[in-house]
């Protein structure tokens, strides 16, 4: 957390990764100003809370009316990505997270995605998590290691991306058997939000749409064991 108004103007002028902005609700003085145009300029998402709130996220009593909670690291590219699978000599593997807003999810999907040999995890900026410590708790030490990159669009990323040779799988109930699916080659896995899976709109940008057989009652899995899954199948045809 960076409290107070200097040091969160400060942050922002510098460029280092801000995962959200709090401000105090009704504060509209110059420096508070500077700070959202600063915020708005850099696109760092922002919230106004009334004072309470920040009274209690803050840790020093000081925050003068704004806190920012600063990225527990550094953001990569998705280029760094590209490149990592080049120098390895393997057909990139990367997997999205469309909307991912539990931080103990995208830290234990960071983790699969260490494991199973994925180039990268790709979030959006906003509504979703951002690499918080408890990311980086969750994450098991893999958030050293697996490049994480955000980006404002993720469904214009995709277009891009396949542009560049890759297939997207989206992982979604009414989907094909993932069994059935040829998810060898350049892939994107895709993994919805925990409540309404993956937006239509990047849903529709997807290759194939992947379902995992349910045996039981209910019908669902934790978003994060549904990323393990398939990311391990990608793994399984891949060594076959």
């Amino acid at each position: 957390m960076i409290e107070g108004r200097n040091p969160v103007l400060e942050a922002l002028r510098s460029g280092r990764p801000i995962h959200r902005l709090y401000v105090q609700d009704g504060c509209q003085d110059g420096p508070v100003q500077t700070i959202v145009r600063e915020a708005k300029k850099r696109d760092v998402m922002f919230q106004f809370v009334p004072r309470q709130r920040l009274d209690q996220l803050s840790e020093t009593g000081r925050h003068q009316g704004v806190i920012a909670q600063a990225a527990a690291y550094e953001y990569a590219e998705v280029a760094d990505m590209l490149e990592l699978a080049r120098k390895k000599g393997e057909p990139p593997f990367l997997i999205l997270l469309d909307g991912i807003e539990d931080p103990h999810n995208l830290g234990a999907i960071i983790r699969t995605a260490n494991l199973a040999g994925a180039h990268g995890v790709i979030i959006p900026r906003h509504r979703a998590a951002g690499l918080t410590a408890v990311v980086a708790k969750a994450s098991a030490g893999a958030l050293n290691f697996t490049p994480v990159a955000r980006v404002t669009n993720l469904s214009a990323l995709i277009e891009q991306l396949k542009e560049q040779g890759l297939w997207f799988v989206c992982a979604d109930m009414g989907g094909e058997m993932m069994y059935r699916l040829n998810l060898t080659g350049p892939i994107g896995l895709v993994i919805g939000n925990e409540g309404n899976g993956v937006s239509r709109l990047v849903r529709e940008k997807c290759d194939m749409v992947a379902s995992i057989p349910m045996k039981g009652e209910i019908n669902s899995l934790n978003a994060s064991v549904a990323a393990g899954v398939l990311a391990y199948e990608i793994v399984r045809q891949r060594m076959g």
